[in-house]
């Protein structure tokens, strides 16, 4: 398990899209993990989750990202990839990826290491 290295971020105008990726020197997938997660912290607001892929390749979404948003999962390069399309100012925030333990359902808890996250900084 290592502490996984976000990137792909950047200055991106509304209506815009951007690649988020997520990788480490080893496997950033907790052997206790169920599923690898994005999540989102814009400033002065709680860390919150975006979206989530199981083990099994089973993807769920927030309500507000369905349609927009893409996770997938390469599991030969051990990386993590967020799609993003059709940017909105309020998503400019830090991206962070993590290995969860839980549930989508009842709930994730972080199970690996935080990385640094990457800066999303949609304009109008």
């Amino acid at each position: 398990q290592v502490q996984p290295v976000e990137s792909g971020g950047g200055l991106v105008q509304a209506g815009g899209s951007l690649r988020l990726s997520c990788s480490g020197s080893g496997s950033i997938f907790s052997s206790n993990a169920n599923a690898m997660a994005w999540y989102c912290q814009a400033e002065g607001n709680p860390r919150e989750l975006i979206a989530a892929i199981s083990r099994n390749g089973t993807t769920n979404y927030v309500d507000s990202v369905k349609g927009r948003f893409t996770i997938s999962r390469d599991n030969t390069k051990n990386t993590l990839h967020l799609q993003m399309d059709d940017l909105k100012p309020d998503e400019t925030a830090f991206y962070y990826c993590v290995s969860v333990g839980g549930t989508w359902d009842l709930g994730y808890y972080s199970v690996g290491y935080w990385g640094k996250g990457t800066l999303v900084n949609v304009t109008s």
